[in-house]
């Protein structure tokens, strides 16, 4: 075989390569949940967003209920002030999909009346496409971790979901300690077992902290669940779950969001049915290594 068409034949296989190696992953906003106004406020897309990693060439793609949705990607100022008088793109028909063609901040929100203060609104980085990806450094001793951080521990107005995004925000490990700000005399720390946690069933507690600041010092790997003894408090999102390990590779016990309970408009575009797959679908190593190897075996 001729050197050029070799040449030419390397050259398509190496493109092949390197478009394999960035494809582009389709991330659906809320997964499960949609695009809506979300239960527990702004703090439902942050959760989102923060279990994400998005790239150059992925694409957003926000299912709704025509008529009662839309979409608008607008500028950070706008996002801030919900203001959408002026935004860069606008879409009223689900399914709307975005390319992130560049990278840096993207801010997205509902024009609808109140939708975005009542927060429908997204903000997601866009990074280059990553390289592997480096080892945490170790920690250099025990962290202290102010629950709730500024806000400290009370009823949060969005519910549970508060308290999910501080712990998803943190990474904890044997030897940390816990500390509960909150008012003497209108709430309380009280740790329990997962059943209590889930069912908010109070009358039986581990152990309750009843003056401020509560430091709880995590002695033991695995799921560790706090909550409040005061009456509704727990029902209304004053709990904690977190995951405690030895390593700097802990992640918060599991959370899932709620399916919306509404489906398409009628006459509307379906949306694509849900699953774990949309999360991210990577089978792009197993076809890299299969056309390297080709691609070395036809040259050799």
């Amino acid at each position: 075989m001729g050197g050029g068409l070799r040449l030419t034949i390397l050259a398509i296989a190496v493109a092949a390569l390197v478009h394999c190696s960035t494809a582009q992953t389709t991330h659906y906003v809320g997964d499960e949940l949609g695009w809506l106004i979300p239960p527990g406020g702004p703090i439902t897309y942050k959760i989102w967003a923060e279990s994400q990693k998005f790239t150059v060439g992925d694409i957003l793609v926000f299912n709704f209920t025509n008529g009662e949705h839309d979409v608008a990607w607008v500028t950070k100022e706008a996002f801030s002030y919900c203001n959408s008088t002026e935004p860069i793109s606008l879409k009223t028909t689900s399914p709307a999909n975005f390319t992130l063609n560049t990278t840096g901040e993207y801010y997205f929100i509902g024009t609808k009346d109140r939708h975005c203060v009542l927060g429908q609104k997204l903000a997601i980085y866009v990074s280059a496409y990553p390289g592997p990806t480096p080892s945490p450094a170790p920690r250099s001793g025990p962290k202290t971790h102010t629950v709730g951080d500024k806000l400290g521990w009370f009823v949060p107005p969005g519910g549970e979901l508060f308290y999910a995004a501080w712990a998803y925000d943190n990474t904890f490990l044997v030897g940390d300690t816990l500390v509960f700000n909150f008012i003497n005399g209108t709430q309380d720390v009280a740790v329990v077992t997962n059943d209590v946690y889930k069912n908010c069933s109070t009358d039986t507690t581990i152990e309750v902290y009843k003056s401020s600041p509560a430091n709880i010092v995590l002695k033991t790997t695995g799921e560790h669940f706090f909550t409040s003894t005061y009456e509704r408090h727990c029902f209304l999102g004053q709990k904690l779950a977190i995951n405690v390990t030895g390593s700097t590779t802990a992640n918060p016990p599991s959370i899932s969001l709620a399916p919306a309970s509404h489906g398409p408009a009628a006459g509307g575009p379906d949306p694509p049915p849900f699953s774990s797959a949309h999360r991210r679908i990577n089978v792009n190593g197993f076809f890299f290594t299969s056309l390297l190897t080709a691609v070395v075996a036809f040259f050799y």
